[in-house]
C-alpha cells in the first residue's frame, strides 16, 4: 500500500495512524449532543466527545462558572496554597463519593489521577514498615498511557514499544459470563502468595480493553478478597464515574468502598480536564509526619486549577439540582430497546449495556482493536452524521445525558446500515 503524502499540519494527533487518517475533521462549535464542522456539517456526538461530555456541550452553567472564576483567579501554585473553588470542591466530593473516602488529591488526567493512586499504595505500605510492592490487575484492562498506568493496564499494541520501561505486575482473568468464579480464585491466590500492595480495577466496565462488563457481585468478591489479605483495593472510576453506569458512580452497585478511588473525564462535565484521587485516612496518615521524607512526592503544575475547579462545582449543582439520573435512565431503557433487534441479528455478537453504555462486537474473522473494519466503520459513521470510534470490531454508544430519542435512532439506523455498506 502506498503511503499517502503527510498533512500539511504541524500537530501529532494521539491514537492516530496519519498515514491511514491524514485529514482530521474540522470542529468549529458544540452545543448539548452535536457537533458542528467548519464546513457546515453537524455530527452527533455519540461518544461524549472521548467519554468526557455528561450533560451536554457547552453547558451555559458551567461556562459562567469557568468565566466568573476565570475573572477572580485563574491559577496559583497548590504547594503551600489553596482557594475556595478547590475547598468547596473537595468537601463535596467527601460528601459524594462512597463513605470513607476523606482525602482528596488534585490532578489533571485519568492518566495522572492512576499514576497518583500507585504512588500512593506503595507510599503507605514503605511508610507503615511493611515490604509490599506487588501490583495485581485485571486482565485486559486500560488505565492510561503514563510509565505506571502502561505497567498496570494490558499488555499488547497500545505499549509494546515501550516494554523496557514497564514494570511486572500479577495479571487475573477477566470474570466471563459462567467463570466468575476462575478470576476471583485467581485473585486470591495471587493476593496470598506475594507481598501485595494494591489490586486495581475497572469496576463493572473495562473501557478501551473493549467495554467488557461484568457484574456487581464479582465487583463485591473482589473486594471482600483484598479485605482478607490486606491488599489495598484501588478502583479506576476515570470513565465509570459520573453516571455512565448509571449510577454516580460505578463502586455504588456493589456497595464496594474503594480504598483508593480515581476520578477524572466527567467531574468538570467535560469542560476542562481536571482529576482527583481519593484515599482513606489511613492512606493520608501513613504520610502525615514531621519527616520531610515522608512528603507525598507527587504534582503538576496545574494542580487544582481554580477555573477547572469552578468547572467542576458547577457540574456537581447540576448533578444536586436537576433530575440527572432520570436522564440516564431514560436513555438505558431506550438503549435495550434498540438492542433488541441487534441481538436478533446473527451479524452481532456479544450484545450488551451497562448504564448509559451499550456495545456490540460485528462478527469479524480478526477480531480486536487492529481489526481492518474498524477504521472503515469510523469513515461511514462520520459520512452519516454521527460521531462513533469503533474499537476495532467493537462498537460502543457512550452519548452525552442530553441526548434524544431521535439522535439515539439514527446513531442505531447507522450501526444497521454499517455492516452492509461497509461490508464483514
Amino acid at each position: 500500500m502506498q503511503i499517502p503524502a503527510k498533512s500539511s499540519s504541524p500537530i501529532w494527533h494521539p491514537f492516530t495512524q496519519h498515514a491511514l487518517l491524514p485529514k482530521m475533521t474540522a470542529v468549529a462549535s458544540a452545543q448539548n449532543a452535536y457537533l458542528y464542522t467548519i464546513d457546515g456539517r453537524r455530527l452527533i456526538d455519540g461518544i461524549a466527545s472521548w467519554w468526557v461530555i455528561t450533560h451536554g456541550h457547552c453547558h451555559a452553567r458551567i461556562v459562567r462558572a469557568i468565566s466568573e472564576q476565570a475573572q477572580r483567579l485563574d491559577q496559583v501554585i497548590f504547594a503551600g496554597h489553596t482557594h475556595e473553588p478547590a475547598e468547596r470542591l473537595a468537601r463535596k466530593l467527601v460528601e459524594l463519593t462512597p463513605k470513607g473516602l476523606d482525602y482528596v488529591f488534585f490532578s489533571d488526567s485519568g492518566s495522572t489521577s492512576v499514576e497518583v493512586a500507585l504512588k500512593m499504595a506503595l507510599g503507605y505500605w514503605r511508610h507503615i514498615g511493611e515490604a509490599r510492592q506487588r501490583i495485581v490487575a485485571l486482565e485486559h484492562g486500560y488505565h492510561g498511557d503514563t510509565i505506571g498506568t502502561m505497567s498496570v493496564g494490558a499488555r499488547g499494541v497500545f505499549n509494546a514499544p515501550y516494554e523496557p520501561l514497564l514494570f511486572e505486575v500479577d495479571r487475573v482473568p477477566f470474570p466471563h459470563v459462567g467463570r466468575e468464579q476462575a478470576t476471583l480464585d485467581a485473585l486470591d491466590a495471587a493476593c496470598g502468595r506475594s507481598a501485595v500492595a494494591a489490586f486495581i480495577v475497572e469496576p463493572l466496565i473495562l473501557g478501551a480493553g473493549g467495554m467488557l462488563m461484568y457484574a456487581p457481585r464479582v465487583l463485591k468478591e473482589m473486594k471482600l478478597i483484598c479485605e482478607r489479605h490486606r491488599v489495598l483495593f484501588i478502583a479506576d472510576e476515570v470513565m465509570t464515574a459520573w453516571g455512565r453506569t448509571g449510577t454516580l458512580f460505578a463502586s455504588e452497585q456493589a456497595k464496594v468502598v474503594p480504598d483508593i478511588a480515581c476520578y477524572a473525564k466527567g467531574i468538570t462535565g467535560g469542560t476542562l480536564p481536571l482529576a482527583v484521587t481519593m484515599c482513606r485516612a489511613e492512606i493520608f496518615d501513613a504520610h502525615y509526619s514531621t519527616d520531610r521524607r515522608r512528603t507525598f512526592f507527587h504534582s503538576s503544575s496545574y494542580t487544582a486549577n481554580p477555573i477547572a475547579c469552578a468547572a467542576a462545582n458547577a457540574n456537581l449543582e447540576l448533578w444536586e439540582e436537576e433530575p440527572v439520573l432520570e436522564r440516564i435512565a431514560r436513555i438505558g431503557t431506550y438503549h435495550e430497546r434498540r438492542l433488541l433487534g441487534l441481538r436478533e441479528d446473527a451479524r452481532f455478537a456479544n450484545v450488551r449495556r451497562t448504564g448509559t453504555i451499550a456495545a456490540v462486537d460485528i462478527r469479524v474473522p480478526d477480531n480486536g482493536y487492529l481489526a481492518d473494519i474498524g477504521p472503515r466503520l469510523y469513515e461511514f459513521f462520520g459520512e452519516r452524521g454521527v460521531l462513533l470510534r469503533p474499537l476495532g470490531n467493537t462498537i460502543y454508544i457512550l452519548p452525552p445525558y442530553c441526548v434524544t430519542t431521535e439522535d439515539l435512532d439514527a446513531i442505531y439506523d447507522a450501526i444497521g446500515d454499517a455492516v452492509d455498506v461497509v461490508g464483514v
